[in-house]
């Protein structure tokens, strides 16, 4: 277990996703100096659940992930333009204080182990990129996005649920499936209720 600096959205961060940031609050200005000054330029992402993400006072849910700066740009007013990648899953077991910023004791959750076959991969690989060209056409996307499997069924179905047109309760079940057996199971799922709606809207 370790202490980690925490910044909480409303978005889901997957491991294997790039993830820029505009950071404007002086709480995570510091967050962002000081994961500067530490060895590891990493802190933590999890998805509120109710609130805001600016001022806090925000209700947030305990599975996340690490997002490790690639790029930081200093900016007028003492802001940061932030580009970062999702590298690991953790679970947060303690919120600490949010004095300076949030911070919690928090867990590595890797994957469990199982059998994910490739042809299984790649079938809803191909109605991830039909469902989010869909998405596109009906206005809900700017593009599809690019993304080769790379053979590692955890990785894999990290990237396929960020490629699907889904918000953010479903990423987040996504996210928090225990294995990546699993977690093609509820994407495959979530995909039908997605597709079905979408075709409903084009008519």
């Amino acid at each position: 277990m370790a202490v980690m600096p925490m910044f909480p959205l409303g978005t889901v961060l997957l491991p294997g996703v790039v993830l820029p940031l505009h950071i404007f609050e002086p709480r995570y200005q510091q967050l962002v100096r000081d994961c500067l000054d530490a060895p590891e330029h990493e802190f933590g992402v999890v998805l509120i659940d109710r609130g805001s993400e600016v001022g806090g006072d925000d209700s947030r849910l305990p599975v996340g992930v690490v997002a490790t700066m690639l790029q930081v740009a200093a900016m007028d007013g003492d802001r940061f333009a932030v580009v970062t990648m999702g590298t690991r899953r953790i679970r947060v077991m303690q919120w600490l204080s949010d004095d300076p910023y949030p911070r919690a004791e928090v867990e590595d959750w890797p994957d469990e182990s199982g059998e994910t076959p490739r042809d299984r991969l790649e079938a809803t690989a191909a109605r991830a990129r039909s469902c989010a060209g869909l998405a596109v056409e009906m206005g809900d996307r700017s593009g599809v996005p690019e993304v080769e499997l790379t053979g590692d069924p955890s990785a894999d179905t990290f990237l396929l649920a960020a490629i699907c047109p889904f918000g953010p309760a479903d990423q987040y079940t996504a996210l928090s499936a225990p294995d990546p057996s699993t977690r093609l199971d509820l994407i495959d799922r979530m995909l039908d209720d997605v597709e079905a709606g979408l075709r409903f809207r084009l008519g």
